[in-house]
Order: structure tokens, then sequence, then C-alpha cells
């Protein structure tokens, strides 16, 4: 039998595309979603399970279910004997956590009490958990390593990662049993190569990449770039862009490492290099063929000049390292967006 694997969030971005890379490995994910920035397909699955479905030629078992909805995640853990979680599920738009900064904590805190405790009730004790690079704050050096300090975040949703990393840690100190690897992304782009499935956002995108594919498509008239007057290599923000599918396959580098009783690991998924707004921009124009107009911004309160990874300890100790390089995420982000002018919505009548 196939080992279960529950995946939080999975309807979305990169849960969706750790789903695809887990069948693939030969594990049975049981994906549970709130569709709060996941479409609605037909049958009321996320359109993204659809399409994995359809892609992969298998069925997903798929539950709606919001986290804090405690009874109904006791309701699931007696249904099922998970092997391990991936915990994906959470509000993840920095700007709107500075905003609404109790939503965030309420929504992403008591998610994860609530798995957790249930998790120990069921005797589940292995996990994988979606952090972010955000738990580093201002990077005091670069390339940022695991011993970079961390929890000087600069917004409410950087601080729910770092709060849940330490209610994480606690536990697996607390408890001898429990394992968990906890992932600190940087920043996630690209798309499966069908071009089936892709980051989606719902309303304007947060991040850069999808404004940038959907100023290619036509769906946005221009890009605004926040800054150009940083201490960077043209004066535009740095950042290290990691393929999603390079992503979602350092989760299943990580599921393997739990099979070893590692306890409690830490490890940047980056790729080490980093890349200015403006070298984006080109590699963009270049994947679509398209102009890609953009205006020069102020600076945004919270950005910093660079930030990209120290992926060392990964390839040491999870034998992951990514593989894509820019061109293939941006060729692959194209295909995605041409392909899906408006996204999951596209040719989804239910919709």
């Amino acid at each position: 039998m196939a080992q279960k694997v529950l995946v939080t969030g999975g309807g979305g971005y990169i849960g969706s595309h750790c789903v695809v890379e887990l069948i693939e490995a030969g594990f049975c994910p049981v994906v549970i979603d709130n569709f709060s920035n996941a479409v609605r397909g037909e049958g009321d699955i996320p359109e993204s399970l659809r399409r994995i479905e359809k892609i992969l030629d298998t069925r997903i078992e798929f539950h709606e279910l919001d986290m804090l909805d405690r009874p109904g995640l006791e309701k699931l853990f007696k249904q099922h004997s998970f092997s391990a979680v991936m915990h994906f599920a959470g509000l993840k738009a920095v700007g709107e956590s500075v905003e609404q900064p109790l939503r965030y904590y309420r929504v992403n805190l008591t998610a994860t009490m609530n798995l957790l405790e249930v998790m120990q009730t069921h005797g589940v004790h292995n996990l994988v958990f979606s952090s972010s690079a955000t738990v580093y704050g201002d990077p005091q050096r670069l390339p940022i390593d695991e011993q970079h300090p961390v929890g000087g975040c600069t917004n409410p949703y950087g601080k729910t990662k770092y709060f849940i990393e330490e209610m994480i840690m606690d536990q697996c100190k607390a408890e001898k049993g429990w394992n968990a690897v906890l992932l600190r992304y940087f920043n996630p782009i690209g798309a499966h190569s069908s071009g089936l499935i892709g980051e989606d956002p719902q309303g304007i995108p947060n991040n850069l990449l999808p404004y940038v594919a959907q100023v290619a498509v036509g769906r946005r008239k221009h890009l605004n770039v926040f800054g150009n007057d940083y201490n960077t290599i043209d004066g535009t923000g740095v950042r290290d862009y990691i393929h999603v599918v390079d992503l979602a396959k350092g989760h299943i580098s990580a599921l393997k490492k739990l099979n070893e009783n590692c306890g409690c690991k830490v490890y940047n998924l980056g790729t080490g290099t980093g890349y200015s707004v403006l070298q984006i921009v080109k590699a963009m124009e270049k994947a679509s063929g398209k102009e890609i107009l953009y205006q020069i911004a102020p600076r945004r309160g919270g950005d910093v000049a660079s930030c990209y990874a120290d992926p060392c300890l990964a390839e040491k100790e999870l034998a992951w390292k990514a593989d894509f390089d820019l061109e293939r995420m941006c060729t692959d982000l194209w295909r995605w967006q041409s392909k899906n002018p408006t996204g999951f919505t596209n040719n989804n009548m239910t919709s």
C-alpha cells in the first residue's frame, strides 16, 4: 500500500505542484483546501487537482476543509492513517498581512495549532512545513544560510511563519518521536511543463513573475518597478527565484528525510543565484517574444535590496539541488500563462 500523505492547502500553487511529485514518487496524497486561494472546478474539487488527474490519469482524494474547523480535522484523521503531513495551508500576502495582522495571526497560527494537536492525538508525528525566507528579515549577510538569525521579520506574514517554526521546534523537543522538516522557500516561480497548472493569483498579483506574465499576455498595461536606486547590479531589487517543480521535488526529499527519525531540521530551498527585477523582465521578454512595458515607481516599505540563499545544506543532507535555470522558469511560466490567459477560469465553465 502506498503511504498516505495529508497535503493541506493542496489546491494552491505550490501545494498542487507537490501533489504531482508525490503521486509520481509513489505516495498517495489526500488533499484538503478551503478554496481561499484555489479555483473551484467541476465536482467541487480545485481546478488544479482536476487537471492533475488528467495529466497523470489518476484520481485524487480531496476534502473541502478549513483548518479552523477542528472537528472536521479530527474526523479526517479518524478516517485515514497518515504516514506524514505536508502543511502548505495559510494566508500568504505580505501587504495584506500588514493591513490585517489579526486575521493573519488567527488563521495561520490557529490552523497550525489545530493540525499539531490533532496529529498528536492520532499518533502522526511526521511533518514537512512550508516556511519562507521571510523569517530571516533584512539579510545581515549574503548568501543566507540556515544559521542566519531569524525572527526580525518585517511583516506579520513572515512573523506567522517564524512563530509556526518555533511551535514545531518546541513540539519536536517535547515529544521525542516527532520529526519535522522546515523548508524555507525563496521565490518560487514557473509552472509544470504541461502548461496545465501554474500560479493563478486571485486579484492583482502580489508577486513579480505572475504580474510580468500578465503584462506579457495583455491583461495588464505595464509593470511598476518599485525602486531603481538600490545597491544592486542595475539598481532594482535582487531575489533568488526557484522553479516550483524543483521546489516540489525538495519536499519529496524532505519526506524521505523524515524516515531517518531526523528530529527537527531546517533547510533553505533556493538556487543560490540572485536576479534583479530588470533581468527578470528581459528573461520574460525573451521567453514570450513580447515587449514588457515598465515604469519606475518609489520603493515599497519593507523591501530589501538583495536576498538569495546558500542552498548547500539541502544538497548535503537531502541530496537535493535545483536543476532548472531562469530561462526554463520563464519558458514554463509563459507556456502556462499563454495557454491560460485568465488562469484556471479559462475553460472552466463552473467558475
